[in-house]
This record gives structure tokens, C-alpha cells and sequence, in this order.
């Protein structure tokens, strides 16, 4: 009886952008209007606009689709504020920890300073 060598491991994948992607997506993210940053220019991208259509810098005139932007704008304004509430409530549990623990190791000093102390108490 043979036995087949198993198969290889499949080669890890690709990055799926390379890190000039990465950038100009960042770019692209934090200046959508395209406006040149003193300091942050990536070559090539002097003269170009971020967007193949230059009316899709400018805002729309349609009061429905402005509706549904101020919808989706404040159901993120909830998920952040959300989101801010409980890494508040997580750093003050984290707070109380830390002054109980400090608070048991305290009286437990304390207590070892006492019985330390005491000769009566140590005997017993």
C-alpha cells in the first residue's frame, strides 16, 4: 500500500492592496474634494480628482435623498455615542476594580503589620 504525500499547505494570500492603496484610499478618505495637504502628496496624484464624476463633489439638491443621508448620519451619531457610553462604563468598572484591590491589599498590610507587631497574637 502507497501512500500519497499529502497536500501542500495553500500559500498565504496576498495582500489584498499594496500600501500606496492604502494611502491614497486614506488620502482619498480624509479629502474627498481632492484639495492638496501641505506634506501628504503621493506622486501622480498632483492634479487628479478622487472622484471620476466632478458633480459628485458637490451636494445634492433632492430633499429625499438629503432625508435618508441625515437618517443614516444619526443612526451613527447613536452607534458612536453608544459606543462612547460603554467604554465609559467599562473604564469606571475598571476604576472601582482597582480601588477594591487597593483597598484588600491595604487592610491585608495592615493586617500582617499588626499581627507582626502583636507577640500574643502571633502565638496563637
Amino acid at each position: 500500500m502507497t501512500r500519497t504525500p499529502p497536500n501542500p499547505p495553500p500559500a498565504p494570500p496576498a495582500f489584498p492592496f499594496s500600501p500606496q492603496d492604502a494611502l491614497e484610499f486614506m488620502q482619498k478618505m480624509w479629502n474627498p474634494l481632492g484639495v492638496p495637504i501641505p506634506g501628504f502628496a503621493l506622486p501622480g496624484t498632483a492634479g487628479t480628482l478622487p472622484f471620476p464624476n466632478p458633480a459628485a463633489m458637490f451636494a445634492t439638491l433632492d430633499p429625499a435623498e438629503l432625508e435618508r443621508k441625515i437618517g443614516e448620519m444619526k443612526v451613527i451619531e447613536a452607534w458612536l455615542a453608544m459606543s462612547l457610553n460603554l467604554i465609559q462604563m467599562s473604564i469606571k468598572t475598571m476604576e472601582m476594580q482597582k480601588a477594591s484591590l487597593e483597598a484588600l491589599r491595604g487592610a491585608q498590610a495592615s493586617a500582617t503589620a499588626a499581627a507582626g507587631a502583636d507577640p500574643q497574637r502571633r502565638k496563637s
